[in-house]
């Protein structure tokens, strides 16, 4: 049938999770998160599926180190990686949609060429445009996390210093929930953020691309 939009029905089962975050409300209501927010989100990913392939998050919290014992997330999220090694993430919620897009998370090798790409004169100045440009038209750019100061080897004052802190770099656009998130709409509004990163991405993939190191079980987007 393909994708129609995310129905009432998940903002309800995604309120009532918040409620009681619980193994009985889950178990309970089991069917309808397959029915309302699962299987709408495969036909999304299904009509984006030049973006992808990608892989669905599993709902339940892992808890292991964490302070905050609730089970479940508030969300249902997706990822998708290109060839290039950039990334594309959506998210749906009793809150709304985040689409995102770039390298969240950079490994150690990664993060050593972004930085010396960053603060080289030609290539530093054509990204800090590009972001500057996308922050211009409204999307948020950020990172998995930030050092507080400048990395080892470079001055404070440094002209892209706020690129330098960064250990990753996406930017994203996050909608409130809203009636249009029942219909289509949604699928051209997320393509819409993706394509939108499509000069950053290839900034990214050009300087930075995939990490040859061992993958680790670090944060990715909201896992």
């Amino acid at each position: 049938m393909g994708f129609t939009g995310f129905p009432a029905e998940a903002i309800g089962f995604y309120e009532g999770l918040v409620a009681d975050n619980s193994r009985t409300y889950w178990q309970a209501n089991k069917a309808v998160y397959q029915r309302a927010v699962r299987d709408p989100l495969d036909e999304l990913l299904g009509a984006l599926e030049d973006f992808g392939p990608f892989h669905v998050f599993r709902p339940n919290r892992d808890v292991r180190f964490a302070k905050d014992k609730v089970p479940y997330k508030d969300h249902i999220g997706a990822f998708g990686e290109s060839q290039g090694g950039a990334g594309h993430y959506v998210h749906f919620s009793a809150a709304g949609i985040l689409a995102g897009s770039g390298y969240y998370h950079m490994a150690a090798d990664q993060l050593q060429r972004f930085r010396g790409a960053v603060d080289a004169t030609a290539t530093g100045a054509e990204i800090e445009a590009i972001v500057t440009e996308l922050e211009r038209s409204g999307m948020r750019a950020s990172a998995m996390d930030a050092l507080k100061t400048a990395p080892r080897g470079y001055p404070k004052d440094h002209p892209r210093i706020t690129l330098l802190r960064r250990r990753g770099l996406v930017v994203s656009r996050e909608w409130d929930q809203a009636a249009w998130m029942q219909t289509r709409t949604v699928v051209a509004k997320v393509r819409e953020a993706w394509t939108a990163a499509a000069a950053m991405n290839a900034w990214l993939d050009a300087h930075v691309g995939p990490s040859t190191l061992p993958p680790d079980d670090g944060p990715s987007w909201r896992r």
